[in-house]
């Protein structure tokens, strides 16, 4: 008996859609990562990209438990001395809500080559509409929110 691995053309990849306006964060977050990278499949094959594209709507409105919006740090750095550059997580949501979602979802994500393919598979926006409804997404349901 041989074990099956999955290929990189014959994966079935879904579109489903999250509507993060009163969700916490972390745990969306958490399922969203889990989606995206394929393990809900019973195909899930570690090097391969076997997860489905995920697009989700009103980032501006997910919630964060406690003072983790003044306590939650967002840095980024050019690689040049003195560029560390440091942003709350209320500071960013209003600069970009969309970011807060995508940092924390890329957060969850192995840090290795096949995490910057799986995370283009994420579409944040920041309003109730998106682009992607030609591709019919079905809504995605966690168990907690």
């Amino acid at each position: 008996m041989k074990t099956w691995n999955a290929k990189a053309g014959e994966v079935e990849q879904k579109w489903w859609i999250v509507d993060a306006s009163g969700k916490t964060l972390g745990r969306m977050a958490s399922e969203i990562a889990k989606v995206i990278r394929g393990k809900t499949k019973p195909t899930f094959t570690p090097h391969v990209d076997t997860g489905d594209f995920v697009v989700v709507i009103n980032s501006d409105k997910v919630e964060m438990s406690g003072n983790k919006w003044n306590d939650e740090k967002f840095y980024s750095h050019s690689r040049y001395f003195g560029s560390l550059k440091e942003l709350s997580a209320a500071q960013l949501r209003q600069k970009d809500p969309n970011r807060v979602v995508l940092e924390a979802v890329k957060g969850m994500l192995p840090k290795n080559k096949l995490s910057s393919q799986v995370i283009k598979k994420l579409k944040v926006y920041a309003g109730a509409e998106h682009p992607h409804s030609a591709q019919k997404p079905e809504a995605l349901t966690f168990e907690r929110s």
